[in-house]
């Protein structure tokens, strides 16, 4: 393994943008940049601008009628085929809007690229991990799905086991749909039920194909699950699940809007626990992977005090420079929030909540406990399918 790890980052990927008003604010990939400059960062990563991903790519997971939909779209925003999920209020059309969501999957299709070929221990694209983008359709502000575009890509190269853990407020279900009947790739994702969040799937029955069963998990999160329960949830199932697996490459999405101050979710996250998540990868990566991984950003609304945060730790960690929680942020960014945005900006990289306590699995668990029902249900559904106990 050669070089530093990667940081993908192109400053157009700013340019996707759904409009005035629209949860997705580019606002906050810029911010996240600019933290990431503030702490040093970028000095200790290698930046790359990879370009954008090609029509050829693309077809790894995409249609092409969908492609020539993208595009027309793009060119014409005012006709776009909203049989497509295009010019939708969650997608609305805008133009060169397949230029950049190229550019963004580009991103992690050059990450995967550079993790596998051994260019970069780690790879991250926080623009990227748009993960509800369907083979023939836009769904939930995801345009084109980078996320599945990495992993097609990396068995095009000749992966032959690849995990995708997603622990994004709402579950991953483009990518759990591009490989449903593949037992290659391994779909974990924990997000709130399905019951009370978009996008009404990733219950535990999820499981994959008749030809890759167990090859997706899904663990359904009751609304209002904090640090502990979100943490008991992760280490009760995607550790046990990697390690029978054994991934040559671990992909992960790091969605923010797992966070209590997130305005479109139920769930009651802290940064810190985000941030446990986060080395926890990493550690997964090293020890059952050979440190292959490509860490991708998702959704996150709270555009100010939360996404930059997140994945400022994200990059650190991935850097093998971590940021500690209690550091405090740089005047020079907080002075940069409030002259765009008119906010003003958190002082420090932590909630308040570090270090993060929970409780192992093996500890026991209360059949009556909803966080406990959740868990039970995922590992019963799958472990079982993979010759594991649940």
């Amino acid at each position: 393994m050669s070089g530093r790890t990667q940081l993908m980052w192109d400053e157009a990927v700013t340019g996707y943008d759904f409009g005035p008003g629209h949860p997705m604010d580019p606002v906050r990939l810029a911010l996240t940049r600019r933290l990431v400059d503030a702490f040093g960062l970028d000095r200790e990563v290698e930046v790359v601008a990879a370009k954008a991903a090609g029509e050829s790519t693309l077809r790894l997971v995409h249609r092409e009628d969908y492609i020539g939909a993208v595009k027309a779209a793009s060119a014409e925003p005012g006709a776009a085929d909203q049989s497509y999920g295009l010019g939708t209020m969650d997608d609305p059309a805008f133009a060169g809007m397949h230029e950049v969501s190229s550019l963004i999957a580009g991103q992690s299709v050059g990450a995967a690229e550079a993790v596998w070929r051994g260019e970069a221990p780690h790879a991250v694209n926080f623009a990227g991990g748009l993960h509800h983008a369907m083979p023939g359709g836009a769904s939930g502000f995801c345009i084109y799905n980078d996320a599945s575009l990495a992993i097609a890509r990396l068995l095009e190269l000749g992966a032959e086991r690849v995990a995708y853990v997603d622990v994004d407020v709402h579950h991953g279900d483009g990518v759990q749909a591009a490989f449903w009947e593949d037992p290659r790739v391994l779909t974990i994702s924990l997000h709130e039920h399905p019951r009370t969040l978009f996008p009404q799937t990733g219950w535990p029955e999820e499981t994959g194909a008749d030809s890759a069963e167990g090859s997706a998990v899904n663990v359904a999160l009751p609304a209002g699950t904090g640090d502990a329960g979100w943490l008991r949830a992760f280490h009760s199932v995607v550790p046990e699940l990697i390690a029978d697996f054994r991934p040559q490459v671990l992909v992960t999405q790091h969605g923010a809007d797992t966070h209590f101050e997130d305005p479109l979710a139920h769930l009651a996250v802290s940064l810190d626990a985000q941030r446990a998540v986060q080395v926890a990868c990493h550690d997964l990566a090293h020890e059952y992977a050979d440190g292959r991984w490509v860490a991708l950003g998702g959704g996150g609304y709270a555009v100010v005090d939360v996404v930059p945060r997140s994945w400022t730790h994200l990059v650190a960690i991935a850097a093998h420079r971590e940021v500690e929680p209690e550091a405090v942020i740089p005047e020079g960014w907080r002075q940069e929030v409030f002259a765009r945005t008119r906010q003003l900006a958190p002082a420090r990289m932590t909630d308040g909540r570090w270090p993060v306590e929970w409780t192992g699995w093996e500890a026991g668990y209360d059949p009556a406990d909803r966080l406990d029902q959740a868990v039970l249900a995922a590992r019963r559904a799958v472990f079982p399918l993979r010759g594991l106990l649940p």
